[in-house]
């Protein structure tokens, strides 16, 4: 389906006119895994690196918007409403918040694990290095429609 239907979709069934989503995307390397914690309820987080929004020049998310989440495919898979969002160290970034992201173990080790090795090739495509103090935007979320 495209990020369009399911919007329409979501509009529809709840009565909505004149509201608008704020983008449509996909969650980094595995998004198909990704998108799928989402629609089972165990993902209501994700975070990214201050530093990529800054030399994008794009706008931090946004309490209360709407995305779309999509698949590998670029197919719509759920709409999130984003409920919190605040930047931290990527060294201060919380049991809890590694816990919502619902990947792995949930632990904050894992989280720590794989967000490194994932923020690190993020940088390096653009000529950057990693480092622990680094912001790192923490968006949280609920699922509002499959």
């Amino acid at each position: 389906m495209k990020p369009e239907e399911m919007w329409e979709g979501y509009c529809k069934e709840n009565n909505l006119s004149g509201e608008v989503y704020d983008e449509a995307w996909a969650f980094g390397d595995e998004p198909d895994k990704l998108a799928e914690l989402v629609m089972r309820g165990i993902k209501t987080a994700t975070s990214s690196l201050y530093t990529l929004y800054e030399l994008e020049q794009e706008s931090l998310p946004k309490e209360g918007s709407y995305s779309i989440i999509l698949d590998s495919r670029e197919e719509a898979k759920c709409i999130i409403k984003t409920t919190r969002v605040y930047v931290v160290p990527y060294n201060k970034v919380s049991d809890t918040h590694a816990y919502r992201e619902g990947e792995g173990d949930r632990s904050l080790v894992y989280w720590r694990e794989v967000h490194k090795e994932f923020f690190t090739n993020c940088l390096r495509k653009v000529g950057l290095s990693f480092s622990e103090t680094m912001d790192v935007v923490c968006e949280e979320f609920e699922m509002v429609y499959v």
